[in-house]
């Protein structure tokens, strides 16, 4: 089984993070009857994981994504194997942009990832709540802040767009715009600014989960959770990781 299709929390993290007796566990967990590459993480495999080896696991979805080379999906013996329970590894906080699907551009599977989509990839209360619940009741090992390039939403904070109830949404966007250093054109329709604006906005958002969720920042302080940020590179289909 050395070269099993399915990565995602399968023996290949099990054998960086985990002790041989409990490997020897989670390897008969594999080799259940049913094709482990069309199961749903079970409570064990995820448990079995730190938060930095869940974010290899994401780093490695992203390469097969890049690569063309995605797992096999069986979305419908995903769904049956979830259907009386879930045990996702991460919550990934991204942005409504239809371009980037997080759980495409992360090669995962069904139960294996909670996902929170909004513009802009900020955060509010309702979405700390969802977080909350991820991790401190359903046992999410990471909290991925995912921005990229060329959105919307950011070229309409810089821009001082007015709509609706999008006019509070960017709102929450502009302070990230007043804290990046830029010295050329700072307009929307500046893709270089409009960027590095969205870095700054996605740093800005991993660091008011922290400061408004005392249970999520408890959870990172613990070593229980980390919370990291992400940006992808709508070109190139790169996920990058920020420090």
């Amino acid at each position: 089984m050395a070269g099993h299709p399915r990565d995602l929390g399968r023996r290949v993290w099990l054998k960086a993070g985990v002790g041989a007796g409990t490997a020897a566990m989670m390897a008969g967990v594999a080799l259940a009857p049913t094709k482990a590459e069309a199961a749903s993480l079970t409570q064990a495999e995820r448990d079995a994981m730190t938060p930095d080896q869940v974010i290899d696991m994401m780093k490695r979805g992203n390469a097969r994504f890049r690569e063309g080379k995605p797992q096999k999906h069986d979305y419908l013996a995903q769904k049956r194997s979830s259907a009386l329970g879930q045990f996702p590894a991460a919550v990934i906080l991204s942005c409504i942009d239809s371009r980037a699907p997080a759980e495409i551009i992360l090669d995962t599977g069904i139960g294996d990832t909670f996902n929170g989509r909004i513009a802009g990839n900020i955060s509010n209360n309702d979405l700390l709540g969802s977080m909350e619940f991820a991790c401190a009741a359903a046992g999410a090992k990471v909290i991925l802040v995912m921005g990229h390039t060329a959105c919307g939403a950011v070229a309409g904070a810089i821009d001082n767009v007015k709509l609706g109830h999008l006019t509070g949404l960017l709102e929450v966007i502009k302070p990230a715009v007043e804290a990046t250093k830029y010295t050329g054109d700072r307009s929307g329709k500046n893709a270089e600014f409009v960027d590095a604006v969205a870095r700054t906005n996605v740093l800005h958002t991993v660091e008011a989960i922290r400061k408004n969720s005392p249970i999520l920042a408890g959870l990172e302080k613990e070593g229980k959770i980390k919370i990291v940020g992400s940006m992808y590179d709508l070109s190139n289909g790169m996920l990058t990781f920020l420090a």
